[in-house]
């Protein structure tokens, strides 16, 4: 057991628990209002610094820290396939979401379902939309416990107690703050990582002899692994890294935990300075991956390719740097983790239970249930994590991905148009949502890059991520089906939304 670097971890692991129930008084209205915006958006009351946190701490998260590095410590450059979807969502962002924003914010939503309801005025395709949502986040909740866990476990500390310990505290602040808590944590997390970032990439090359030997050993320890690995991308991998890359941008703004960080910000000009913002995290993610090679050169053997970082950072720093090093990577469970179930709970409270009993609930009602949802999604996210293999939670994770690609018809074709027939969406969803689990389905899980099969005149198999052929399915049968559907006068619902609202 690494004493000092479990104290260390202790100390900061109780510094952002004492921050996360002060943040309940934290820009509180003197009124005490109890609603679902006060609690699961903290009353769009985020400036543009706030809001870079949380958006940087909600997207960057423990597993981020651990995974992407992982994916260049086991297979090479194809991990680098994250930095470029980085920077391609930024400029979606900018495009997309402030309009969004001005909707949502006119109209008092809560969730991107909550648009789709007064876009398209179908409750089917809303309870689509909020279940797509609350799917994709489950393993993602699970994936930070992943994380956690492997920090945990890296310092000596074996057994589940301390990760079902940390998540009843983050349950506990989660309820009583509300987004607040996270806001407030994702300060301390995003500086701490900086400097854990930093500090990794300026120190440890030094002792391997500079980055030319660190490039030089990392190609020879992936050339031996099984199947090879490179630092440099192969002809075959081209087409798998670009689409993976362009479908993972698609839905990292749509997922219900990204939405959530943006409804909070105060005006859409916040918005618009954070997507310009953004992009240091970019660099952040790009430094953070090296970090696979680092490991690989410092000899870093272990077939779990998670604890990779996690045991470079025990070798290469004093046990007390190691500990604040693993505490910044558990502190980033919190953040994301928090706003995940927040998210949950505001589409089970908002468009899953409202849209199956059609029941408007008060103010109060709302924020009730959705703290009592939150705590039940962060307690199945645990119960997931305990009971069932961690392999389960990464490859439902791949799936999610493409789950949330299916969204785009909906929510960002949505946003400038009100084309699509409703019904036709639902039926495109539902056809895109099935090609993609089956595409996943026949790789058994495993991976998300699928080889297409095609007509030869066609150019035969285009090795893809899965997400983007089944968009374009889709995207095809709503576009079909909306020109059938307004031919024979198949009725849709009505457009409950301002127009004003789209313009500015």
């Amino acid at each position: 057991m690494h004493v000092t670097a479990l104290v260390v971890f202790c100390l900061f692991f109780l510094l952002v628990t004492l921050a996360g129930f002060w943040a309940a008084r934290w820009r509180r209205p003197s009124e005490g209002i109890d609603s679902l915006e006060e609690w699961g958006l903290a009353g769009r009351s985020f400036g543009t610094w706030i809001t870079w946190f949380l958006i940087g701490g909600d997207l960057y998260t423990a597993y981020t820290v651990i995974a992407v590095p992982a994916a260049l410590y086991g297979a090479g450059a194809m991990g680098f396939f994250a930095v470029p979807y980085a920077v391609i969502a930024y400029p979606y962002m900018m495009v997309v979401i402030p309009r969004l924003w001005r909707v949502c914010h006119r109209h008092g939503y809560i969730t991107y379902a909550d648009f789709v309801q007064g876009r398209y005025g179908n409750r089917w395709l809303t309870f689509a939309i909020a279940l797509t949502g609350v799917l994709a986040l489950m393993p993602y909740i699970a994936l930070q416990l992943v994380g956690m866990r492997v920090v945990i476990s890296s310092m000596g500390l074996n057994g589940e107690w301390p990760l079902a310990a940390a998540f009843i505290i983050l349950a506990a602040y989660t309820y009583s703050s509300g987004l607040r808590a996270p806001a407030v944590i994702a300060v301390v997390k995003d500086v701490m990582l900086y400097i854990m970032v930093l500090a990794a990439l300026i120190f440890i090359p030094i002792q391997l002899g500079g980055y030319g030997h660190v490039f030089a050993l990392a190609s020879q320890a992936l050339a031996a692994h099984t199947p090879p690995g490179s630092v440099l991308i192969k002809p075959s991998q081209y087409l798998g890294y670009s689409t993976m890359a362009i479908g993972s941008a698609l839905a990292l703004m749509l997922y219900p935990h990204t939405a959530t960080a943006v409804l909070s910000a105060s005006n859409a000009n916040v918005v618009r300075r954070n997507a310009a913002m953004l992009p240091a995290y970019s660099f952040l993610l790009g430094l953070i991956a090296l970090l696979g090679y680092l490991a690989l050169a410092a000899g870093i053997h272990t077939k779990d390719t998670s604890a990779a970082i996690p045991l470079l950072f025990l070798q290469s720093f004093p046990e007390w740097f190691a500990g604040f090093c693993l505490a910044a990577v558990a502190i980033g469970a919190l953040v994301p983790a928090a706003i995940m179930s927040i998210a949950a709970s505001n589409l089970f409270t908002r468009n899953l239970y409202g849209a199956l009993t059609s029941r408007k609930m008060k103010p109060s009602e709302e924020s009730a249930m959705a703290k009592i949802v939150s705590l039940v999604v962060k307690f199945g996210a645990l119960a997931f994590i305990l009971y069932l293999p961690t392999p389960y939670a990464i490859q439902m994770q791949l799936l999610g991905g493409i789950w949330m690609c299916q969204l785009v018809p909906s929510v960002v074709f949505g946003v400038f148009t009100r084309w699509f027939h409703p019904w036709a969406l639902i039926l495109g969803w539902i056809a895109g949502m099935a090609s993609g689990t089956g595409m996943a389905a026949s790789l058994q899980l495993k991976s998300s890059v699928y080889p297409l099969h095609l007509p030869a005149w066609l150019g035969g198999t285009y090795a893809m991520y899965a997400a983007v052929p089944a968009l374009l399915l889709n995207l095809a049968i709503s576009a079909v089906l909306t020109l059938a559907f307004r031919a024979i006068g198949f009725k849709e619902g009505t457009d409950s939304t301002d127009a004003t609202a789209y313009v500015g």
